[in-house]
């Protein structure tokens, strides 16, 4: 079993370092604290002027609330009884009401409500299989994804997907996916960006880490480009609750607590999610912050882990957060005090799943639980 340890240099121990506190440390930290404000405020000028009347027409509204065919669902009375309001109804409330049910009573929603069957987190998998894709088939746009092992899907807007590789009701390792800007359910598996979509970093993580399955969660409202969206937070809220919602219903199914591995913005979604995500393990890669200042601030029991190639360009993204704008410190630097994932050979921004990579091959580690 091999062990990683966090081994960041700190600067502490160096000759002459005593640890002072007086006048000149202080004006130091002053000045420190004043350069990081300063920077703040050209990147809040920077991006507002600069991106302001562009991100104004890719600006993007997040799909929140219930799935689609909620409203027939709650007036269905064929059960005699009323359906979990999809609403309001726990992934915990809604695995139970579904073992009350007989095969053919479940059978027989999913063929009537399979836009609601298919994105209930707590509702039995193979059940949100079949409902998907028949929801799927019915769709001009997104068809051809029908024969596919789809958790979740929802046309709204761009459309969300999730698409589960491997077996999820008899895997003993569970894994999720969280992508960043420009992806929906229309970019999630792009054959050209192999390692840079959700689905591409799924397959790689899966045939990495052997007998883990391993979700491509393309389940949020995600920013388009380089815009407001991305540099503020409105839209990883929104992904957070449904990211927390979609492990709650995994555990309300008996499955494990999952590795969940956050690229780029999804990496904003997860430190929001993190106080209320049930997860095992919490590993960024090509990061702009979390939204916290320290893994403390997280405030999660999860490990966590970053991952950052000295080549990615969001290297050149200032680790600020003011008036709403910027994303905090980065999870890579020492200060964060996340375990360092070694990642000097990720070819890019999305190259943290390359085949042989450093990066790659401890993701699949920790996807296995095979690191502490």
């Amino acid at each position: 079993m091999r062990r990683w340890t966090r081994g960041h240099a700190d600067g502490r121990g160096h000759a002459g370092d005593t640890g002072s506190t007086g006048p000149s440390n202080r004006s130091s930290r002053r000045q420190t604290r004043w350069k990081r404000t300063l920077t703040a405020l050209a990147l809040t000028t920077a991006v507002v002027t600069a991106t302001a009347g562009w991100a104004a027409g890719s600006g993007q509204r997040p799909v929140t609330g219930p799935p689609p065919g909620s409203q027939e669902w709650r007036a269905d009375t064929s059960l005699g009884r009323a359906l979990p309001d999809p609403a309001s109804a726990t992934p915990t409330e809604i695995a139970a009401f579904f073992r009350t049910l007989t095969s053919a009573q479940r059978q027989n929603l999913a063929r009537r409500h399979p836009s609601v069957v298919g994105n209930l987190d707590g509702a039995p998998v193979e059940l949100r299989y079949e409902a998907n894709a028949t929801a799927l088939r019915r769709d001009a746009r997104f068809a051809h994804l029908a024969g596919r092992q789809v958790l979740a899907f929802d046309p709204r807007g761009r459309g969300q997907v999730a698409e589960v590789y491997g077996d999820l009701t008899r895997g003993d390792r569970v894994a999720v996916v969280v992508p960043g800007s420009d992806i929906d359910a229309g970019t999630y598996d792009r054959r050209t960006d192999p390692y840079g979509t959700p689905a591409g970093m799924a397959r790689q993580l899966r045939a990495a880490a052997l007998g883990t399955a391993v979700i491509a969660w393309a389940g949020y409202t995600t920013p388009v480009g380089v815009g407001l969206d991305a540099a503020t937070g409105g839209l990883a809220e929104a992904g957070a609750v449904r990211l927390a919602r979609l492990a709650d219903g995994l555990a309300a199914q008996g499955a494990p607590a999952p590795a969940v591995f956050c690229h780029s913005y999804g990496s904003v979604v997860c430190g929001l999610a993190a106080p209320r995500l049930r997860a095992r393990d919490l590993v960024v890669l090509g990061s702009p912050g979390m939204r916290a200042d320290t893994v403390a601030d997280l405030g999660t029991g999860a490990r966590v882990w970053a991952a950052k190639d000295p080549a990615d360009w969001i290297s050149r993204v200032p680790n600020v957060q003011l008036l709403g704008l910027g994303h905090g410190t980065d999870p890579a630097s020492a200060e964060f005090g996340a375990r360092p994932v070694p990642a000097a050979d990720a070819p890019g921004h999305t190259g943290y799943f390359a085949p042989g990579t450093e990066s790659l091959r401890t993701f699949a580690a920790i996807a296995r639980g095979n690191v502490r």
